[in-house]
């Protein structure tokens, strides 16, 4: 039997990366998929790689109203919802000095707001339904401090952590689940060219110190999928409102002077 056999997800960003990554998972494991993203060229060529199994959605997130779209999209295709992936997000790079309202509205719009009301959505959805169901919330290591070129988005990362936990906690009752999974470092092509742009080679990934993968290599998607599957499957039932890092090595309290 498979994981997600006969499930019905949401993946939102999922028009490549880790959003495509987990869809990809999911359908190998048994689900159908609502692939979500504001590329529409790139969303049709994932959906059709991935068969019947998948749909797909343009949404752009800053909008407060695309929560709705997207699950009513959803709903209509495959006639309900049992689960989301909170995975869309945009990491600008800004420091303090960077810092304004429109970027701070932007981000946090897109990085917590929009998983906010799309959770909002689905327990309303799965509430009316009598079901159960799960969310798993994409986060970011960042979320524990983060680094000073990215101090917005880590703040939004932050807030999405504290949410994970209250919403487990207050959705918990109902039967609905709701977990998140801290991303470290993951190679995709998203990240190839952000390196790129802020002037590194081209083998800049042959490059990444160890202390940063110690494995030899960056996560991929396909390393973080299998993760973001467990959480959505009744294997993982009844926790909710956990926080769990996919990382390489320990997060917290890692203390690597010795090495200098």
């Amino acid at each position: 039997m498979k994981r997600l056999q006969d499930k019905i997800i949401i993946v939102t960003g999922s028009s490549s990366g880790i959003g495509l990554g987990i869809a990809r998972e999911c359908v190998r494991e048994g689900a159908q998929v609502l692939l979500h993203g504001t590329r529409e060229d790139q969303l049709r060529d994932a959906a059709a790689a991935l068969g019947d199994a998948a749909h797909w959605i343009t949404a752009d997130l800053v909008d407060p109203g695309a929560a709705d779209v997207i699950t009513a999209a959803a709903i209509a295709r495959f006639g309900r919802v049992d689960g989301l992936v909170n995975n869309a997000g945009i990491f600008p790079r800004g420091s303090l000095a960077d810092a304004d309202p429109e970027s701070f509205a932007r981000i946090f719009a897109v990085n917590t707001r929009a998983p906010l009301l799309l959770c909002k959505a689905l327990a309303a959805h799965l509430r009316a339904r009598g079901a159960p169901g799960s969310i798993v919330n994409i986060g970011s290591i960042n979320a524990h401090c983060g680094q000073p070129n990215l101090v917005i988005y880590s703040m939004s990362k932050g807030a999405l952590m504290t949410m994970t936990r209250n919403l487990g906690d207050g959705l918990g009752p109902e039967r609905i689940r709701v977990n998140q999974l801290n991303v470290g470092w993951t190679y995709t092509e998203t990240e190839h060219a952000t390196q790129l742009a802020e002037g590194q080679p081209e083998d800049w990934l042959d490059r990444v110190p160890a202390a940063f993968a110690p494995s030899g290599t960056l996560l991929r998607p396909e390393n973080i999928a299998p993760h973001a599957v467990f959480f959505l499957s009744d294997a993982s039932a009844p926790v909710t409102g956990q926080v769990y890092e996919v990382e390489q090595y320990p997060v917290i309290g890692r203390n690597k002077i010795a090495e200098r």
